[in-house]
C-alpha cells in the first residue's frame, strides 16, 4: 500500500468539512450567498446605466463587457472559493504557533495550506458568472465553437493560477513579517486594474504606462481580457498575448512554489 495520501480524497475530506461547517452556521452561509448577490446585481445594474448613455465602451459594445465582467467574476469567485480563505488564514496559523503541526503531517504543505478551507458560498458567484456569461453570448450572438470553449477554459485555468500565485507570494511574507496585511491591501488594489479591459488604458501617456506594466510587468490585465475575448472571436493586438498570459503563469506558479518553500525554511517553530 503507499505511503503517500490520495490528493483528491483528502480535497475530498476538506470538501466534507466545508459543507458540515456551512450547515451549522447556516444564517450566516445565507447571508453570504444573498450579499454577493446583491454586489452581482449592482455590477449588472452600474454598467447598465452606463451604456444607456454610449454605445460602447472603446470597442466593448453593452453585452460583450457583460461577458467580459462574467469572465472576471468567474475568475474571482473560483480564486475566493478555493485559495483566499487559506492564503489570509496563513498568518494566523504562525502567529498562534499551529504551522508546526501542518508541517508534521505526512502531506505536502503547499497543498495542505492552500485547499484546506473551502469557501462554499462563493459557488453561488460561479453560477451566477455562468448565467451572465451564457446570457451575453446569446445578446451578442457570436458563434461559439469548441475550440474557443476549450481555449477559453484553459485561459480561465491560467488566470486562477496567475493571481493564486500572486496571493501566495504574498502570504509566504507572513513568514518574516508576522502580519502582511498591508500587502494583502495590496493585492487587492492592484487586482482592481483587471475589472477593466487591457484597451480602455489606451489613448494617454499614463494609460499607456499601466498598460505596459500591467502587461507584462505583472500581466494583470491579460488574465481576464484575454480569455473574454478569445470567447467573444475578437482580435488581440498583438496577438501572441495568449502565450505572454500562459507563459506568465507557468513562470509565477514556479516562482511562487520557490518563494514558498523559502519561506518555510526560515520559519521558526513556536517551541524554539
Amino acid at each position: 500500500m503507499s505511503s503517500h495520501p490520495s490528493y483528491l480524497r483528502v480535497f475530498g475530506v476538506f470538501l466534507r468539512n466545508a459543507l458540515i461547517r456551512d450547515m451549522t452556521f447556516r444564517s450566516n452561509f445565507l447571508v453570504e450567498i444573498i450579499t454577493r448577490a446583491f454586489w452581482f446585481t449592482a455590477q449588472i445594474v452600474l454598467f447598465e446605466l452606463i451604456y444607456q448613455s454610449v454605445n460602447q465602451i472603446n470597442d466593448w459594445t453593452r453585452y460583450e463587457y457583460f461577458a467580459f465582467m462574467a469572465t472576471g467574476m468567474l475568475i474571482n469567485a473560483i480564486v475566493e472559493t478555493l485559495f483566499m480563505p487559506n492564503c489570509a488564514n496563513f498568518s494566523e496559523l504562525i502567529r498562534k504557533g499551529d504551522l508546526d503541526f501542518v508541517l508534521l503531517k505526512p502531506i505536502d504543505t503547499q497543498f495542505l495550506i492552500s485547499f484546506e478551507k473551502v469557501n462554499l458560498a462563493m459557488l453561488n458567484q460561479i453560477v451566477l458568472a455562468l448565467g451572465l456569461l451564457t446570457y451575453s453570448l446569446w445578446k451578442v450572438g457570436t458563434t461559439v465553437t469548441i475550440t474557443n470553449v476549450l481555449m477559453y477554459s484553459l485561459l480561465i485555468v491560467v488566470a486562477v493560477t496567475f493571481f493564486y500565485s500572486m496571493m501566495l507570494i504574498l502570504s509566504s511574507t507572513s513568514i518574516w513579517f508576522g502580519r502582511n496585511q498591508g500587502l494583502y491591501d495590496f493585492w487587492f488594489y492592484v487586482t482592481a486594474f483587471a475589472r477593466y479591459p487591457r484597451s480602455i488604458y489606451s489613448g494617454s501617456i499614463l494609460g499607456e504606462m499601466l498598460q505596459i506594466v500591467f502587461s507584462y510587468v505583472i500581466p494583470i490585465l491579460l488574465v481576464v481580457t484575454v480569455p473574454a475575448r478569445t470567447l467573444l472571436d475578437k482580435s488581440l493586438d498583438p496577438s501572441w498575448l495568449h502565450f505572454v498570459a500562459i507563459l506568465a503563469s507557468l513562470v509565477g506558479l514556479y516562482f511562487s512554489r520557490k518563494v514558498f518553500t523559502w519561506s518555510l525554511r526560515s520559519y521558526r517553530s513556536a517551541s524554539s
